[in-house]
């Protein structure tokens, strides 16, 4: 015989209870046992009228009202009109005993668990009844059973135990005796050996079907749901979750205890022992494969089958130094908890036996306190032991899989991939059989913890970067530009999935949650609510996405004081804003320490050269073992530019206004001019050599006059410049006479540094640089005298926003 159980969405209206018909229609079995869940959401409603009509709510009446028209609509959609009759006469009659009992309640101003049980049941009962004519109607030899007349339980209403040999018993005498092929049965619904009615928990209809199924000895159990199997994360959690097509018993047993809805967790003790295989199926696609259950065939192949979890959890902690080496404390606390029927789903102990620690089911919080306070009175009154210190907003995720246990380390990888993401971990439970790895983080991470970890264990190890983006102008838009062109090739070469979240200009920013679509982020951007790095920053935290990065594409000092907000939520920061680096040397330690201290990435390679491998090649030299002696650099590509195309025959205004223009300086370019730009850089550049330094100690020697110096406005700058032009031709003829080419070089020698115009002469490094190069000449103990240099196009926004994009990469590769 084979057992077949529809779960509530499977017959949630009568669409889907036709769907159900043509699955048994194509059934060949000779007898075939169909459990059926109540209509898609009357189990809550059941349950919420009850509640209002205990606490005396007249609104009660409305609910029941809902109740008695989803099912007689159900009716009328289903059977012919010719077999209504009699069909809404049983249905009305039981609705009228169901109201009846929710009088009760009103009246006592009470819900017993036993008028609870018998409320609730007439989901199950309604809807079976309803179905099996259905199913005769269409042709089917179909008979309806009450499962109350079968199982058997003890008096544990709402969670009732089955007693396995009454119900084992009766379910034999039945079906030896039955001869029709289909039998239609109500699932969740038992009665006690007083003959009440009992049921067996949330989720009980898939136990019912295994109670038959077992005491039958089933060819198979199937369950059918909304879902084409169990899956390796829940997939309305973790989009790239996949169906598991086989997997055993005790890690279903593993992954249905922590959360994985498709199966009730008692479902696959009765089957277990017989070894009858179960197939989760889905109504909607009857033709995928599934979930087969079965023992374990998986040998030494996959070690993590499945990550699930557990919502809604609250850790108990009983601590203090009178439970050292005092025999029954253990005994004691479990025992409180097991009379107060709480279940308790998690337990670490300390190995100092200063402290058990629990987590059991929110809703238990209240009651638990209570009892383990009273139980631990006298210890508590002598300060032996402390009140039940309780946490909560709460949850558990777990790691199943059979094979654990052969593979050594998945309990560091499992730690480490939640602490990167900034997955703060309370508790950590694992068994001696290894099937189970648990650890209980805050309820607010439970999404990005199951991202995290599905990508580190099922997807090919192809790591998703979300990214959040602030300045959209030149560099910014470059860089959007190029994230889309190289989309493909980082996700097939690189591993790296790149997805675009947030992004802000200075009026308007726009977020979508699956990634904004790069080919129209400029009608997105325009479209988007008003701009607040404030609430920027909410919004990203909120989201609390894994693999965030925050990105910086603007020139903006309140941006960039931002920077520590991020990095302490774990938020990686890629900048090429020079100010935060630049700023106050107490700030640039500050960074530096967070993103240490919180595993954050701060990047911010293009805060000098663009997108040269400056600071990077330097980080490199220092992390050797050298040690830096000199540095000599021209590090403005706007004031290379600049001087580069300067000459008797052009105005200094003209070329200025042309480097603006192509982007190679500034918004303001008074702070490449003023030398302010590269003093940040060669300021920089001696930090990351290990130096303490602030600007306010580099000597700068300015060639603009002090009247362009103190201007307030583009405008007014540019003026400056035209009304100077003779002294800018008096630096250009000076160098032309000298046979010497203008740069503006910076530096660092002997803890001090300096910028300022220097006539080059020909033979020198700088004498040659082209356009808009930079150049950087390292002087160390290992290059004392022909020095590393590193030398490349070091302005632009193309440039720039390829050195943003590295470091992207760079905190891919991480």
């Amino acid at each position: 015989m084979k057992v077949l159980k529809f779960g509530g969405t499977s017959v949630a209206n009568p669409e889907n209870i036709n769907r159900v018909k043509k699955i048994l229609l194509n059934q060949s079995e000779k007898k075939v046992a169909v459990v059926v869940s109540a209509f898609g959401g009357i189990t809550d409603l059941l349950l919420k009228t009850s509640q209002l009509a205990s606490n005396q709510d007249t609104t009660y009446k409305k609910g029941l009202g809902e109740i008695e028209e989803q099912h007689i609509i159900a009716i009328k959609e289903l059977i012919p009109v010719k077999s209504q009759s009699a069909i809404l006469s049983k249905v009305k009659s039981d609705l009228n005993v169901l109201e009846t009992l929710l009088e009760g309640a009103f009246s006592i101003g009470e819900l017993t668990p036993k008028l609870s049980d018998k409320i609730v049941s007439y989901g199950e009962l309604l809807s079976s009844f309803i179905i099996c004519e259905f199913l005769k109607s269409e042709g089917l030899d179909a008979t309806f059973k009450d499962s109350r007349q079968l199982i058997i339980t003890d008096n544990a209403y709402g969670k009732a135990n089955v007693d396995f040999n009454k119900t084992n018993q009766l379910c034999n005498d039945y079906f030896k005796a039955n001869q029709h092929q289909t039998i239609v049965l109500p699932g969740f619904v038992a009665s006690s050996n007083s003959g009440d009615t009992t049921t067996l928990g949330r989720g009980g209809s898939d136990y019912t079907a295994a109670i038959i199924a077992a005491s039958q000895n089933g060819d198979v159990l199937e369950i059918w749901t909304d879902v084409s199997g169990m899956f390796t994360a829940n997939p309305k959690l973790v989009k790239q979750a996949k169906s598991v097509s086989h997997i055993s018993y005790e890690e279903a047993m593993e992954l249905s205890h922590f959360g994985a809805k498709v199966l009730y967790p008692p479902t696959i003790q009765p089957v277990l022992n017989k070894e009858i295989p179960i197939i989760i199926k889905n109504t909607f696609k009857p033709e995928d494969i599934g979930t087969h259950i079965t023992k374990n065939t998986n040998g030494n192949g996959k070690t993590v089958r499945g990550i699930s979890h557990v919502a809604n959890i609250s850790l108990l902690s009983l601590e203090g130094p009178g439970m050292i080496g005092i025999p029954g404390i253990s005994k004691r606390f479990f025992e409180t908890l097991s009379l107060e029927n709480i279940s308790v789903v998690l337990i670490t102990q300390a190995s100092s036996e200063h402290s058990i620690c629990i987590g059991i089911s929110d809703e238990d919080v209240d009651k638990a306190v209570k009892a383990i306070n009273d139980a631990f009175a006298y210890e508590i009154s002598n300060n032996k032991i402390k009140p039940v210190i309780v946490e909560t907003d709460l949850a558990i995720v777990a790691l199943v899989g059979d094979n654990m246990k052969s593979h050594q380390g998945l309990s560091g990888k499992m730690f480490s991939t939640l602490g990167k993401n900034n997955v703060n971990i309370r508790a950590i439970a694992q068994g001696a059989s290894e099937r189970n790895i648990s650890a209980v983080i805050k309820k607010a991470d439970v999404k990005k913890a199951l991202n995290s970890l599905h990508e580190e264990f099922f997807e090919e190890n192809i790591k998703q970067l979300n990214l959040f983006v602030m300045g959209v102008g030149n560099v910014g838009a470059k860089f959007l530009d190029q994230i889309a062109q190289q989309r493909k090739y980082l996700k097939e070469e690189l591993k790296l999935n790149l997805r675009v979240i947030g992004i802000s200009n200075s009026r308007t920013m726009a977020f979508n949650e699956n990634g904004i679509d790069l080919e129209d982020w400029k009608t997105i951007l325009a479209n988007g609510k008003k701009a607040d790095k404030d609430v920027f920053f909410k919004t990203v935290e909120s989201l609390n996405y894994r693999n965030s990065v925050f990105v910086d594409n603007t020139a903006s000092e309140e941006v960039s004081q931002s920077y520590p907000n991020y990095l302490k939520n774990s938020i990686s920061v890629v900048t090429c804003n020079k100010i935060a680096c630049s700023s106050d040397y107490t700030y640039y330690q500050e960074l530096k320490k967070l993103a240490k201290q919180y595993n954050s990435p701060f990047l911010f390679e293009t805060n000098v050269g663009a997108g040269l491998p400056i600071i990077d090649t330097l980080k490199h030299l220092i992390a050797s073992g050298d040690k830096i002696n000199k540095i000599q650099a021209v590090l403005s590509g706007s004031l290379n530019f600049v001087f580069n195309n300067f000459n008797d025959s052009v105005t200094f205004h003209d070329v200025v206004k042309q480097a603006q223009e192509e982007g190679y300086t500034e918004p303001d370019p008074t702070i490449d001019l003023s030398g302010i730009d590269v003093m940040r850089k060669i300021l920089i550049l001696a930090r990351e050599s290990g130096n303490q330094l602030d600007i306010e100690q580099i000597e700068n020697e300015s060639f603009l006059p002090k009247e362009s110096l103190e201007t307030n406005s583009n405008e007014a700058f540019f003026t400056s410049l035209k009304d100077h032009e003779s002294s800018f031709q008096k630096l250009f003829k000076e160098a032309q006479d000298a046979e010497s080419k203008l740069k503006y070089v910076a530096q660092f020698e002997n803890g001090k540094a300096k910028v300022g115009l220097q006539k080059i002469p020909k033979g020198h490094d700088f004498y040659n640089l082209e356009g808009s190069d930079n150049i950087v000449l390292f002087y160390t103990e290992r290059y004392p005298n022909q020095p590393m240099i590193i030398k490349g196009a070091g302005a632009g926004a193309e440039v720039t926003a390829s050195g943003i994009f590295a470091d992207i990469i760079r905190i891919g590769n991480f």
